[in-house]
Order: structure tokens, then sequence, then C-alpha cells
């Protein structure tokens, strides 16, 4: 999984953008399906139900990562833990220090409607539960991220697994928050943030490493914005003032477009993923978009496989499909 979105000029232009930047970055993770990401949110007031938490000074039912994952956090200072109670008792953790209780409050109530929301686009079969863990510094993201190499500061959050074989249910998965992910998103890009990373979760079983990028991170953003109203401007901003001007995306974004180097430009190749996931869920059902997913994220693909894929799952080949998405595009920024 990989990291998205720079800051940009227009990003400081708009303060609604509280932190509309990401890094298109992989790092090396001990673990397996690791994902570094930064992600952007309008500033926008939502009332959401808040799941029952309640305070706990150790797990009623841990995930048998957890004794592992707090004896290092404790290394780092008291650690403050959160359980969140879901649907057939599935137990949800977070955990910080005291001086992260805000953001373990704010992940605690999100935890069950981004489960609940996850499981209407993905389906069940997944844990539908969750252990995040909140650093208080970059050396402590460093130790439960499984990070073997220097962490970029500008980086919010991690997902990591346990190595696992094709096949296998993964084990050890959690996502880890960077200690001012908060400061830099706001609630609603905490909130998005969550959402993201948990659809990584959900999906890693299905996922292999090397699998199209526009389908990973543009699925995984999807998921966390699926159900939110904003104009397509607003949620693709570089993309629709490019296409404003006649500059239209030639085809699917490759993936060395979100790897952050001279001549590239990740926050338009992730907005670009995103957009390519939205209209395919708008034009052909979100069910079918879950299909692809699951036949596009078996490994790297040729366009042959890539053509295959799209015939089978849409109905449609990569030519039409690019096609179709760039007249969506056109639709979407003239309303």
């Amino acid at each position: 999984m990989t990291a998205w979105r720079r800051s940009r000029d227009w990003f400081a232009a708009r303060r609604r953008f509280e932190f509309v930047a990401t890094v298109a970055m992989v790092v090396a993770l001990t673990a397996a399906g690791g994902a570094l990401i930064l992600l952007p949110k309008a500033a926008l007031s939502k009332v959401r139900p808040a799941p029952a938490v309640a305070e706990a000074a150790a797990p009623l039912d841990p995930d048998p990562q957890l004794a592992d994952l707090r004896r290092v956090m404790e290394s780092y200072g008291p650690v403050v833990t959160q359980q969140v109670s879901g649907e057939e008792g599935r137990l949800s953790t977070v955990l910080g220090h005291p001086r992260q209780r805000a953001d373990v409050d704010t992940l605690a109530r999100e935890i069950g409607p981004a489960v609940t929301a996850i499981t209407e686009l993905w389906g069940p079969e997944w844990s539908r539960s969750a252990v995040v863990a909140v650093a208080s510094s970059p050396s402590e993201f460093a130790a439960i991220s499984h990070a073997t190499g220097p962490v970029s500061a500008q980086v919010a959050a991690a997902s990591v697994a346990d190595p696992f074989l094709p096949g296998h249910q993964p084990t050890g998965q959690r996502v880890v928050f960077a200690p001012n992910a908060s400061r830099r998103l706001g609630a609603e890009g905490l909130r998005d943030t969550l959402r993201h990373e948990l659809t990584h979760v959900a999906a890693r079983a299905r996922t292999v490493d090397g699998s199209p990028q526009w389908v990973l991170e543009g699925f995984a953003e999807y998921s966390a914005r699926r159900d939110e109203q904003d104009p397509f401007a607003t949620q693709a901003p570089l993309l629709s003032a490019r296409a404003r001007t006649g500059a239209l995306p030639d085809d699917l974004p490759g993936d060395a477009a979100f790897a952050p180097a001279a001549g590239t430009d990740a926050t338009l190749a992730y907005e670009q993923a995103w957009a390519a996931n939205a209209f395919a869920a708008s034009q052909f059902g979100e069910a079918r978009l879950v299909r692809l997913y699951q036949q596009l994220a078996t490994g790297p693909k040729d366009a042959d496989a890539l053509d295959r894929s799209l015939r089978d799952c849409l109905g449609v080949g990569h030519t039409d499909f690019v096609a179709r998405w760039r007249d969506w595009i056109k639709s979407r920024i003239a309303t």
C-alpha cells in the first residue's frame, strides 16, 4: 500500500483543506502490507453516532498482538486504552498516551461507523474490528509500524500486518497514527484516514503486493469518502482545475505516478485514482467495483490483463473505460 498527497500552493490558499498533502511512498516494513498516507478533508461539521466505548486497563478479549503492542508503547510512557464493542461482540481497541487522549477518544468514536461503512462496501469477510495506536513520537511511530528505515515527517498514518501466505487471513493488523496527525488533518481528516486505512485492513487478505496502485489506493480513498456529498471540485481540486483547461487524463495513472519524484505529481495521481473508482461505482455499481478490485489486486497487471479484467467485471474494455471516465469527469466539473 502506498501513501498520498504532497502539500501544494493551493492547500495554503483554502483553509478548508486542513492538510491537503499526501506522500506517495512505499516504506520498507518488516511486516507485510504497510501503508503510509496523508489524507485531505474539507472541514465540514457532521454529526455522527458514537459507539459505546469503555476505558480499560487491559483488553477484555484481546487481539493476540495487543500484549506486545502495549509493552512496546509502555516503553514510551503510560498507555491509555479504549475498547469499542461492535457487532457480535467484536472488540476494537484504541491505544495511546495521556497527551493523545483526545485523539484516542475521537478514533474510538469513529471506529464503529467506519467498520459498518467498510463492511457495507466490502462485505463481512474480514475481522470487522480494529486495533489502532496513536504514537507519541516519531521513534515510537517507527517502532510500532515496523518501519525499517527513516519515516518522513509528512506521514500521518500506517497500516501494517504480519507476513502471511496467500489464502490465509493476515494477523497483527493495526493502524498506527503519527503523533501530530490530528493537528495536521483535523477531525474530519482523521476520520477519513481511519476509514482509508481500515479499508486496506479489510482488503489485505485479497491483496497482493505489486497490484496496480490506482486500484489499491483509489478504492481505499473511495471507501473513505463514499458517503460524503462534497462537490467534485472539493474532492479532487487539482484534477478539476486541470480538466477545466481541457487537460483530461489520457489514461489511468501508472504506479510510478504515485511516488514523489521529479516529473511526477502524486497528488494528481491519487485524485485520478479516486475519480476512476468513484466513476466505476457510479456507472457500474459498487458490487462490480469490489469485484474489479478483487481481480486486479492479485498482483502486477499488464495491459492485456487489465483489459480482460475490465471486460469481465464491468463489460467494457480499457479504451472504452478511459473514454467514458473522461466524459464523466467533464460532466462532474460542469455541475
